[in-house]
C-alpha cells in the first residue's frame, strides 16, 4: 500500500514527511540486517565453541582417557555428557544431568559430527547441541556439548530495542526536519505576509530580502523588481489615466460649446459644425494614440518582418505634403526585423515632431552603428535642454503647449515612438547639435540572409 502524500499540507509537513519516509527507508533495512547479522554471528559461536568442547573431550577419549566428571567449557557451554553406543550417559555435566535431547541426535559413521537445534515452544526455550562420534566403530562413543540459547537468539526483545530505535531516529529526523524547514522557510512566509497586503491602494510594498545569495534571497529579489515594475505601472496608469482625462477634457469641452452655440445661432452653424469637426478629428487622434500605446508590445516579436530602413523612411517621406524640405541620406540594405507599421508610426511620428519644430528643414539619416541600424532625424528648430531631454517621451508632455495643440500634436507622438523602439529591443534618445535637435533611434540589425539582386522588395519596404 503505498505511503499517503499530505498533498493539503504544507511544504514544512511535506518536507517533515519526506524526511521520515526516508530515514525508515534507511534505517528498516539496516536494522533487519543488523538482527540478522548479530542472530547469525551469536549462534556461529555456539557452534564453534560446542564443537571444540565436543572434539576435545573424543580426542582424550581416544587417547584412553574416559573422563567420569565433566565442567562447563569456554563460551558458556555446559551441557557436556558422553554417551554409550545405547545412549546410556557414562559422563555429564550437572546442567546436562536428564536432558533428553542427547538421544534425539546420533552422528553417522561417515559425517562423525551432527548439530541441532531443539525447542520445548516454538523460538523459544532452544538447545544448540554438537555431536561428536569419537570413532567410526558400530559401538563408537558419542559425545555431546551445547547450551540453551542465549536471550538475544531466544526472545524478540533485539527486534523490539530496533524498532524503538528506528522510532526515535525516523522521529528526530523529523524533528530536524521540521525545526530546520521553519528556519528556511520563515523568509518565504514573511514575502507572502508582506505579498497579502499589496494592493492597489499600497503599490509600494517591498518584501524582506534575506541575506546571501540562495534562491530564497534570489526570489525576494526578483519579488521586489516585480512589486517595483507593478508600482511604476500601476502609477503610469494612474498618470495616464489623469492625463488622459485632461487632455480629452478640452475637446469635448470644445465640441460641446459649438453644439450649445449652433442651438442659439441656428442660422450659422456651419463655422460651429466645422469647428466640432476639427475638435472631434483632435479626439479621435487622441483615443487612436492611447489604443496603439495599449497595443505595443503584445504581439511577439517572432511575428515581425524583414524591413528595409532606407525604403521605409523613403515611403514615408513620399507620402508627406510638408512645408519644409526634407534632405535624405540613406545608406541601402539597412535591414532590421519588426513590425512594419509600427516602425513606420515610428518614423511618421519624429518627422511630425521635426516639422513642427523646425525652422528652415529636416534631415533624415539611415546607417549602421556596429551591429545595429540608426536613424537620425534633424530639426533646426529651438534646442532641447539637457533636463527636457528624456521628459519630453514622457506621455502627455509638451514643452510649447500652445503650440502642439494648434499644430495638432496629441503630446503621444514620442511616447508612442519610444514604446515602439524598447519593444524592438532597441533605444531611442536626443542628442545636442549646434543648431538644432537631433532624435536618434537604434535597433538590432537583422540576422544576414542571402540576397539576390532578381529580388524585387514588397511595394512600401
Amino acid at each position: 500500500m503505498p505511503l499517503p502524500w499530505p498533498r493539503s499540507r504544507s511544504l514544512r509537513a511535506r518536507l517533515t514527511f519526506i524526511a521520515i519516509a526516508a530515514a525508515a527507508l534507511v534505517l528498516i533495512p539496516v536494522s533487519i540486517a543488523a538482527d540478522v547479522g548479530v542472530r547469525h554471528a551469536v549462534a556461529a559461536h555456539i557452534w564453534n565453541d560446542s564443537l571444540d568442547a565436543a572434539s576435545r573431550i573424543a580426542a582424550e577419549i581416544r587417547d584412553g582417557n574416559v573422563p567420569t566428571t565433566l565442567a562447563t567449557a569456554k563460551g558458556g557451554i555446559d551441557l557436556i555428557a558422553v554417551t554409550g553406543a545405547d545412549g546410556a550417559v557414562i559422563a555429564s555435566t550437572g546442567a546436562a544431568e536428564g536432558q533428553r535431547e542427547f538421544t534425539a541426535v546420533r552422528p553417522s559413521s561417515d559425517t562423525r559430527v551432527a548439530q541441532t537445534t531443539t525447542c520445548s515452544l516454538p523460538h523459544r526455550d532452544c538447545v544448540y547441541l554438537t555431536a561428536v562420534r569419537v570413532s567410526d566403530t558400530a559401538g563408537s562413543l558419542i559425545v555431546y556439548a551445547g547450551r540453551s540459547a542465549p536471550a538475544i537468539l531466544d526472545s524478540r526483545f533485539p527486534e523490539l530495542e530496533l524498532l524503538l530505535l528506528v522510532i526515535v531516529l525516523g522521529g528526530g529526523a523529523g524533528l530536524m526536519a521540521w525545526n530546520v524547514s521553519g528556519r528556511a522557510l520563515r523568509p518565504v512566509e514573511a514575502i507572502s505576509s508582506e505579498f497579502e497586503e499589496v494592493s492597489a491602494d499600497n503599490p509600494g510594498s517591498r518584501v524582506p530580502e534575506p541575506p546571501g545569495d540562495d534562491e530564497i534571497a534570489r526570489l525576494a529579489r526578483t519579488a521586489n523588481d516585480a512589486l517595483a515594475r507593478l508600482d511604476r505601472s500601476i502609477r503610469q496608469q494612474r498618470q495616464l489615466a489623469a492625463d488622459a482625462s485632461h487632455e480629452l477634457r478640452t475637446p469635448i469641452a470644445g465640441i460641446r460649446a459649438q453644439l450649445e452655440d449652433a442651438r442659439q445661432h441656428p442660422q450659422d452653424t456651419a463655422v460651429a459644425i466645422d469647428a466640432a469637426l476639427r475638435d472631434t478629428g483632435r479626439l479621435e487622434a487622441i483615443v487612436s494614440d492611447l489604443l496603439l500605446l495599449t497595443s505595443i508590445g503584445t504581439t511577439p516579436h517572432t511575428v515581425g518582418e524583414n524591413v528595409d530602413l532606407g525604403r521605409l523612411v523613403t515611403g514615408e517621406v513620399k507620402r508627406r505634403s510638408g512645408r519644409l524640405p526634407i534632405r535624405l541620406q540613406l545608406e541601402p540594405d539597412v535591414i532590421v526585423t519588426g513590425l512594419f507599421s509600427q516602425l513606420a508610426r515610428v518614423v511618421t511620428n519624429l518627422l511630425d515632431n521635426a516639422e513642427r519644430h523646425a525652422t528652415t528643414g529636416i534631415a533624415v539619416d539611415v546607417g549602421r552603428d556596429g551591429e545595429r541600424a540608426l536613424l537620425s532625424v534633424v530639426n533646426d528648430g529651438e534646442p532641447i535642454p539637457e533636463e527636457d531631454r528624456e521628459r519630453i517621451f514622457e506621455r502627455f508632455y509638451r514643452r510649447d503647449t500652445a503650440r502642439s495643440r494648434r499644430d495638432g500634436g496629441t503630446g503621444l507622438g514620442l511616447a508612442i515612438a519610444r514604446e515602439v523602439v524598447e519593444a524592438h529591443h532597441g533605444t531611442i534618445g536626443v542628442e545636442g547639435v549646434d543648431d538644432g535637435v537631433r532624435f536618434v533611434v537604434r535597433l538590432p540589425l537583422a540576422p544576414q540572409e542571402p540576397h539576390s539582386d532578381d529580388d524585387e522588395p514588397p511595394p512600401g519596404r
